[in-house]
């Protein structure tokens, strides 16, 4: 960020109340840009907006609510919305949910959450961000992408077991499938979208984790301390790579990427043996412009 200055520019960050959402508003509004952080618990983002409050030279940051598994909630949030928006970083998100739970509208809670809300989101700021006329979205996936292909067939476990770590995985596939998908539809608008690995960080993200599965990760001791492995990274280094898709000016006309450790990954075959790369099925145009008309039919409904 040294030397990018966003003054004049308009952020929205879902989840960004916390952890690596919480370090990225803190990125953004201290290089000018205005900020508004998209929280289910709005309460939890206003420490932040406080302390930023009193940085000088940052831009302003406010705070919406905004549950990204309730469809009402999302078109509420788009329709108050006023003027152009220049980022929108998807960061909001929820992992391993131990038992299948689903939306109103019969949609897995993982899925719904992480990738359905952020495309009603997106969609319905269509306009804003075309306004803005350089507007990028930033999608936060995650290496556990590379597990689980989308299942079309199946993707909601109504008929599959449900297991939380393979929904988890294709709600993360979700995601790249949707930068892919604004990367075919809307670069005629001036509207770039790339997802990201954030790498292997403790936030409230583990919230769903019990203490037995913590500890088999190696990351709790057992006097329930967390004890981060070597190559975890703390939440502000979890950031940068969404940052700099966010703003650096390295990005600028790039589109339908995937990036970790603020390098563009490599294409790889999936699997949980995986170190990282993207997968190839999570940049399937194909498969993306499935994806992208199924989630159509869901919000027009």
């Amino acid at each position: 960020m040294d030397g990018v200055d966003l003054t004049g520019r308009r952020a929205v960050v879902t989840g960004g109340g916390s952890g690596i959402g919480a370090e990225t508003v803190r990125a953004l509004a201290t290089a000018g840009a205005e900020v508004t952080v998209a929280a289910r618990r709005p309460a939890i983002a206003e420490p932040l907006v406080r302390e930023l409050a009193a940085v000088p030279g940052a831009g302003p940051v406010r705070v919406a609510a905004l549950d990204l598994a309730d469809l009402a909630s999302v078109d509420s949030f788009a329709r108050a919305w006023r003027g152009p928006l220049d980022i929108l970083v998807a960061n909001a998100g929820i992992m391993a949910l131990p038992d299948r739970t689903v939306t109103a509208q019969g949609w897995e809670m993982q899925l719904a959450t992480n990738y359905l809300g952020h495309f009603a989101l997106a969609t319905a700021l269509h306009a804003p961000l075309r306004e803005a006329g350089s507007a990028r979205i930033v999608a936060v996936s995650s290496g556990a992408h590379l597990w689980a292909p989308f299942d079309f067939d199946d993707p909601h476990f109504e008929r599959r077991a449900y297991d939380p770590w393979v929904a988890y995985g294709q709600s993360k596939t979700a995601d790249v499938l949707f930068a892919v998908g604004v990367a075919r539809r809307w670069a005629a608008d001036g509207i770039t979208a790339n997802a990201l690995n954030p790498g292997f960080i403790l936030t409230n993200l583990q919230r769903h984790l019990d203490n037995d599965t913590m500890r088999a990760f190696g990351v709790m001791d057992d006097e329930g301390n967390l004890t981060p492995l070597p190559y975890y990274k703390s939440p502000d280094q979890g950031a940068a790579t969404p940052v700099l898709l966010a703003a650096s000016p390295l990005l600028d006309g790039v589109t339908g990427r995937y990036f970790e450790d603020n390098q563009e990954a490599p294409v790889v075959q999936g699997g949980k043996d995986r170190p990282g790369g993207v997968a190839a099925h999570a940049l399937d145009p194909q498969a993306a412009d499935r994806l992208w008309e199924h989630a159509e039919r869901a919000v027009r409904v």
